[in-house]
């Protein structure tokens, strides 16, 4: 067994034994290997990480064959045109390829690649913070490897690129996502250089797929503080190509010296608050996207100031168009993110006094079980630096959410099913699917949410028994 100083980075045990054995193929191949990339960067700034990046001065396919034989029940995918390899055992997977430097011409993210040194391949990366390299070779194994001072700029918090940014960025639009990503990501700031060059190269990301730019806007959306990727995106100029219907959110107008509230600023808000308290992408989504109807239904009206009347109904018709120009998930995801944008009003309106037990029905019965996503987006909106105010908005959304829970524990309102069915009101009356059993199932439902008939079967059936003689229908008996 070839000995083995100890890697000065964080690792367990398992990690340890991951590296040792990928030396120990390297070493009979022949090959010179190192650990590179995102899996150091993240070790080394105690981020969570499980997926192994590998570069070897050879043959990397051969290599991700010869570590697979030491692993049992592993598993090789290959890619031959692009030298790549992955080997998957238990909860690793881990990514190999030969060093290279690259060249690319203008109209194309796909690069000319041709064999290179471990510092041509370093050359190639996106930024210093993800070219640190770590030796698994014998005559060095553990050190750092660290051309471009990336440990630095680790230390500083800072993003930049080991090449001329501008180089960087019109070889590969999509890095100018990725360092605002990992800007938001890392909580570290963007080098002015490299900042300024993503400015000027910002009409670059138009020869990049919607499906890359989507995912890289999909992670900032899931950092910590998401406003800082979102408003990087702004200020870079990219967010007016790949989502302008988020910058006609941005700017105030005055009028007879009144102004409206920044929607732009105010949604980066939003974002953050709801973030503090869930992961959940849509949710953010929703977050994003709830005031996204203001600048169409924007007016200023002599005596009374801007009003913005509507604009949750024509922000919610807007999702799925936005939706399916990101090629976001077409499906629930986007039916979901609708709903709350639809609905984001109506809790503020069940604050008011002399509010109907039927106002909370409705409500409970159009959220269903997204009713606390709802008020999850509701509370987020709140967005006053007033102290006062927001005690005050949060103690009448908790009076709401109590009332909810009292009506949904008596009327068992939410996942609403129609106590007597389409079916069985075509079974009672000998009809076909028609307009009339149509009126009658609704004429339930809005006598159950009025409150003038219990959600129970007895109830439901004697009101529709009722209401068909009304309409001249008799029972079939």
């Amino acid at each position: 067994m070839i000995s083995r100083k100890p890697i000065d980075i964080p690792c367990t045990l398992q990690e340890r034994k991951v590296l040792e054995q990928i030396a120990l193929a390297a070493h009979e191949l022949g090959v010179p290997c190192y650990l590179i990339g995102g899996f150091v960067r993240d070790k080394l700034l105690n981020r969570r990480t499980k997926d192994m990046d590998i570069v070897c001065v050879g043959d990397g396919i051969a290599l991700a064959h010869k570590v697979a034989t030491y692993f049992e029940n592993s598993k090789v995918s290959f890619f031959k045109t692009y030298g790549t390899a992955q080997v998957k055992w238990n909860e690793f997977e881990i990514e190999f390829v030969g060093a290279r430097k690259e060249s690319y011409r203008q109209e194309s993210r796909n690069p000319d690649v041709e064999p290179g040194t471990l510092q041509d391949d370093q050359l190639r990366r996106d930024f210093t913070i993800n070219a640190l390299a770590i030796s698994l070779n014998e005559e060095d194994y553990g050190s750092l490897v660290d051309p471009f001072n990336g440990l630095a700029d680790m230390d500083a918090k800072i993003i930049r690129t080991p090449l001329a940014p501008a180089r960087t960025f019109s070889d590969d639009p999509l890095r100018m996502m990725r360092a605002i990503r990992f800007a938001s990501q890392l909580q570290f700031t963007i080098a002015d250089d490299t900042f300024q060059a993503i400015r000027e190269q910002a009409d670059r990301i138009k020869i990049i797929s919607q499906e890359r730019i989507t995912d890289e806007l999909n992670k900032i959306m899931l950092s910590t503080t998401p406003s800082v990727g979102l408003n990087l995106l702004y200020k870079s100029g990219i967010l007016k190509i790949i989502f302008p219907q988020l910058v006609d959110l941005a700017g105030v107008q005055t009028v007879d010296g009144k102004r409206h509230k920044e929607n732009f600023s105010h949604t980066l808000q939003v974002v953050d608050n709801i973030s503090r308290n869930t992961k959940d992408l849509w949710l953010r989504w929703a977050a994003l996207l709830h005031d996204i109807g203001k600048p169409a239904t924007k007016r200023y009206e002599q005596g009374h100031g801007w009003t913005f009347h509507g604009h949750e109904m024509v922000g919610a018709k807007m999702v799925p168009r936005i939706f399916s120009r990101l090629k976001l998930p077409t499906h629930e995801p986007m039916r979901f993110v609708k709903k709350l944008v639809e609905l984001h009003q109506r809790p503020i309106s069940l604050t008011k006094e002399n509010i109907t037990d039927s106002a909370i029905r409705r409500l409970l019965f159009e959220a269903g079980e997204d009713v606390e996503a709802l008020m999850m987006l509701c509370e987020a909106d709140i967005t006053s630096k007033n102290v006062s105010k927001v005690r005050r908005y949060l103690d009448d959304y908790e009076m709401v959410r109590q009332r909810m829970k009292e009506i949904e524990e008596n009327d068992r309102l939410r996942n609403w099913q129609p106590p007597v069915t389409g079916e069985m009101i075509m079974e009672t009356f000998n009809l076909t699917p028609c307009r009339t059993v149509g009126d009658l199932k609704n004429a339930i439902r809005e006598a159950i949410l009025d409150g003038v008939i219990p959600n129970t079967y007895d109830a439901a059936y004697a009101f529709l028994l009722e209401k068909a003689k009304e309409m001249d229908l008799t029972p079939v008996k």
